[in-house]
């Protein structure tokens, strides 16, 4: 097989970077270990920027998103007994965020591509990049009855954080730098209405806890919980007794229950590799970085990513130049490191922590009490949660 651009990973990272060069008449052909089913129904992040926002109706899949998608202009902060509400149009104006989960995205991408001709090989297996260092990179893999070679310019490792593109780097090359959380977030998805209109970032004694939303009719639920927590010991019941403890600390405020659909337990970390290239091997999204999902910026990073690497391949195509391609992994982290920045401080401005003593907690409240009454500060968080701009 010959294609000009071997992706590996049909998340959002590797699906959007396929559409996208399609759109510049580059070549593609994605491999996915997962079956198309699994992707389509892969519960992840919900919460999108204005520029990715952006970037999908620019490139024409954006239509269900604009008429299905949940536009907030706010999110709530809840501590102290009282909630805070961030004022996006107020602090960033005309800058929104756009609730629509990661799984609609895929499916809109997958049928984008699928309508134009693209090639998406799904229940791949046995994935090997090879010939990364050389004009004549390649990857290998099986699928059907027998083993293929797919020929390419460029591979993009799109492949998440346990992929096999990552570790097709020499040893050496990359440097990684990483942070793990002592906790994790208890993930539900529930046939329930949303309590509220905006999400909610609650703080309290007991521990962290989010609303957020995917559907009118849906609502999705985070718990911070023991990173070595046993699902199993959340039942049901526990979870929305723990959730309305959490949550119900503003007079008049109720939560609304229901079905719980799907539970899962994820732990927290935040994760650098760079550079996000060697020779003619790219990384985007997870394959290069991961961060806490407390600043909703994972999905966005990836979008990023796989736009700066459009226009690099794009320019490469039209006349040979590498100049971008050359500066692909600087462009990239510097919006990164700014995403795991917030998303480290959002994280230890409203989490629980067992080492922090009486000072340390008195600190943490004293901050959020700034966030909330300062407007220079409550601009930042605003400026940062909807999204830089694409410079």
């Amino acid at each position: 097989m010959r294609t000009q651009v071997a992706i590996v990973g049909a998340g959002p990272a590797g699906l959007l970077l396929s559409h996208l060069l399609h759109l510049r008449g580059i070549d593609s052909v994605v491999l996915e270990a997962r079956s198309r089913d699994y992707v389509e129904h892969r519960v992840r992040a919900g919460v999108l920027e204005q520029g990715t926002v952006d970037t999908l109706v620019a490139s024409g899949v954006g239509e269900r998103m604009l008429r299905e998608g949940l536009v907030h202009h706010g999110i709530e902060l809840r501590f102290g007994g009282q909630g805070h509400r961030i004022a996006f149009e107020k602090l960033v104006p005309g800058r929104a965020i756009t609730v629509y989960g990661q799984q609609e995205v895929v499916k809109d991408l997958i049928a984008v591509r699928l309508a134009a001709g693209g090639q998406i090989l799904f229940e791949v297996g046995t994935v090997v990049p090879a010939g990364i260092d050389t004009a004549s990179p390649r990857v290998s893999f099986t699928h059907g009855p027998g083993r293929q070679v797919l020929e390419a310019d460029f591979i993009a490792g799109c492949d998440g954080f346990h992929g096999v593109c990552r570790d097709a780097i020499p040893p050496g090359v990359l440097s990684f730098f990483d942070k793990e959380y002592p906790f994790g977030w208890l993930g539900v998805l529930a046939a329930v209405a949303p309590s509220s209109d905006e999400l909610i970032y609650a703080s309290n004694d007991r521990g962290f806890a989010l609303h957020s939303m995917r559907s009118p009719d849906v609502s999705r639920f985070y718990l911070q919980v023991a990173p070595d927590e046993d699902i199993a010991g959340w039942p049901d019941d526990r979870i929305w007794a723990e959730l309305a403890a959490r949550l119900e600390t503003v007079p008049g405020w109720s939560l609304k229950t229901g079905p719980v659909m799907e539970k899962g337990i994820t732990a927290m970390r935040s994760f650098v590799a760079e550079p996000m290239q060697y020779g003619r091997l790219f990384l985007a999204g997870d394959a290069a970085h991961i961060v806490p999902p407390t600043g909703a910026k994972g999905l966005n990073l990836a979008a990023f990513d796989v736009t700066v690497l459009t226009e690099a391949l794009a320019a490469w195509y039209a006349g040979g130049d590498a100049a971008l391609l050359d500066g692909y992994s600087r462009a990239c982290l510097r919006r990164v490191w700014r995403a795991q920045h917030f998303s480290w401080w959002m994280t230890t401005l409203l989490h629980s922590f067992d080492s922090y003593d009486a000072y340390d907690r008195r600190l943490q409240q004293s901050y959020r009490d700034y966030v909330c009454a300062s407007e220079a500060a409550s601009t930042s968080l605003a400026e940062n949660y909807v999204g830089l701009g694409r410079g």
